[in-house]
């Protein structure tokens, strides 16, 4: 006979193997949208690049409805533009209240707003990244091309002529 103490009992769970999430293949990533909107917000607010925002006449080409209205309202769109602009960067730079939803939605929004911006040839200037060591790499290459080319222009400068027999 057997005793009850003698038989052990083990229970097992078997699990299914669980895939990690798969990340979306984008051009890049929210770090690197936030990095680059960090940069162009800093470089404009510098005066390093200029954005040429729609002007009243040029919305007004668009929207021939001065006639019409007594008020034009391609001025009015004109200050919608930038108020919407300037709405976003106060929630990206939290000086105006919102959650966390709301300021990832402002940098998408303020990115894609920066991508219509360009494209349109309505941004002037060159974006200074605040990253200094990149920076200071950047300096470093320029210099040493235009050592490169010092060298070059004197050497062919002061080259000996050759003599003519």
């Amino acid at each position: 006979m057997e005793n009850n103490s003698d038989k052990k009992v083990i229970s097992v769970r078997i699990r299914r193997k669980t895939e990690p999430k798969k990340e979306p293949s984008t051009l890049f990533s929210q770090k690197e949208i936030r990095k680059f909107v960090v940069e162009f917000v800093s470089s404009w607010i510098r005066g390093d690049i200029i954005i040429r925002f729609p002007t009243a006449a040029e919305l007004a080409k668009k929207t021939p409805l001065s006639i019409a209205f007594p008020t034009d309202p391609s001025i009015n769109a004109e200050l919608k533009i930038k108020e919407h602009y300037v709405d976003q960067l106060s929630i990206i730079a939290g000086t105006k209240p919102a959650s966390v939803d709301e300021q990832e939605k402002a940098i998408s929004e303020v990115f894609k707003m920066l991508l219509m911006f360009r494209s349109a040839n309505r941004i002037e200037g060159k974006i200074i990244s605040n990253d200094l060591q990149k920076r200071i790499e950047e300096l470093e290459k320029t210099a040493k091309n235009q050592g490169r080319l010092v060298e070059q222009i004197t050497g062919f400068l002061f080259k000996p002529k050759k003599q003519k027999q």
